[in-house]
């Protein structure tokens, strides 16, 4: 599948949830509030009124964009709410610390990718080292005092030197304080875990657990 199909999949899934999950989708987004029209989902039907949706409905859609936000399937999702009932904390906000401590979120919150989708494929295709050594794992749970870099042989490519620029930040914004950046150096540090309030994901986190809790 090609990039460009990817890219549209992902606008089109963006408005089916109604959230910016990549930069061509929040620029969508934004092309239409600038415009003063609402953002529909995709299809003849979108912009038709509909009913409310119900209880159950409103639980999945937020499932849904959780697991959007970080390309998840159904069952590695379901595989962190497993792990976080299990924790003290609330269940939801400890989910998505969760989430936002695995490898490809730290990869991409450190600005080494524009989207969760290209962190995904800088760590599979062996270009992310975790203290020195390779982890080709996005899902590998990163922890507090481990360096994250981009392998000293890669990083003269195209993609990270236009990452050591700074250039994805404008679709990212703000490196969040849990991590200690040198982003000319293409190194990161989690210096501590990632709070939920820091996390910029429009989800309601407490109707993913009563989903799956139902």
């Amino acid at each position: 599948m090609s990039s460009v199909t990817k890219s549209r999949r992902q606008v089109r899934l963006s408005r089916a949830l109604g959230v910016a999950l990549t930069p061509k989708a929040k620029k969508y987004f934004d092309k239409r509030k600038a415009r003063n029209k609402n953002v529909y989902p995709p299809g003849e039907h979108g912009g038709a009124r509909k009913r409310a949706d119900s209880d159950y409905a409103l639980r999945l859609k937020e499932k849904q964009r959780l697991r959007a936000y970080y390309a998840l399937r159904e069952k590695q999702l379901r595989k962190v709410y497993e792990g976080a009932r299990r924790l003290s904390g609330l269940t939801g906000e400890v989910m998505v610390e969760k989430l936002e401590s695995r490898l490809d979120s730290i990869v991409m919150r450190a600005g080494f990718a524009r989207t969760i989708l290209q962190a995904r494929q800088a760590v599979v295709h062996r270009h992310i080292m975790v203290d020195g050594k390779i982890l080709d794992r996005p899902g590998a749970s990163v922890k507090p005092g481990q360096t994250i870099q981009i392998k000293p042989t890669s990083q003269i490519s195209k993609q990270f030197q236009v990452a050591a620029l700074g250039s994805h930040q404008d679709a990212l914004g703000k490196t969040p304080e849990y991590l200690d950046v040198q982003i000319e150096k293409l190194i990161a540090k989690l210096v501590r875990p990632p709070l939920r309030k820091e996390v910029p994901i429009v989800v309601n986190e407490q109707f993913v657990v009563e989903y799956y809790a139902r």
